[in-house]
């Protein structure tokens, strides 16, 4: 194994391993915060039930990125990281009435665990992004030298 590839492990699982970290901190704030909103009206989900189903996205994502590190485990932690990025700071910033069963949720203070999630979600987007755009470039740089020695040798 020559230096260049070497130094592409270890920024491969140093990616696995920050956005799986990224999204076990968002799971982590999500299940400390969950029992603090519990309270909903009837007819529809509390915000806390909803939290409990981020911290499990967040999760389930975190392991598949840490066990396969494939393009489509990086897909489903940047879809999960962003689309919780966003929700916080739309909710923060956005007084958005109850849609349906899913309960107003506007927030307009920052405190330090609805920060922390924040960050956290930001950074494990963008690391997801990052492991997404390596792991499809790895995939097609493996398929065409594959392809290539298979045209050399007939």
């Amino acid at each position: 194994m020559n230096r260049e590839e070497t130094s592409g492990v270890y920024i491969s699982v140093a990616l696995r391993l920050l956005t799986a970290l990224a999204l076990f901190i968002d799971a982590g704030v999500h299940l400390f915060l969950a029992p603090g909103y519990q309270a909903a009206q009837p007819g529809t989900i509390s915000q806390g039930t909803l939290f409990l189903l981020e911290a499990a996205a967040a999760f389930v994502a975190g392991l598949y990125v840490l066990i396969r590190g494939s393009s489509a485990a990086y897909a489903v932690a940047l879809v999960v990281a962003f689309s919780a990025f966003a929700a916080v700071v739309l909710y923060r910033y956005v007084d958005i009435p109850a849609i349906g069963p899913i309960p107003a949720m506007y927030d307009p203070v920052w405190f330090f665990s609805k920060s922390l999630s924040a960050i956290a979600e930001g950074v494990g987007a963008l690391l997801a992004l990052a492991g997404l755009v390596r792991a499809r470039r790895r995939g097609k740089s493996d398929g065409a030298t594959a392809f290539a020695a298979g045209r050399r040798r007939r």
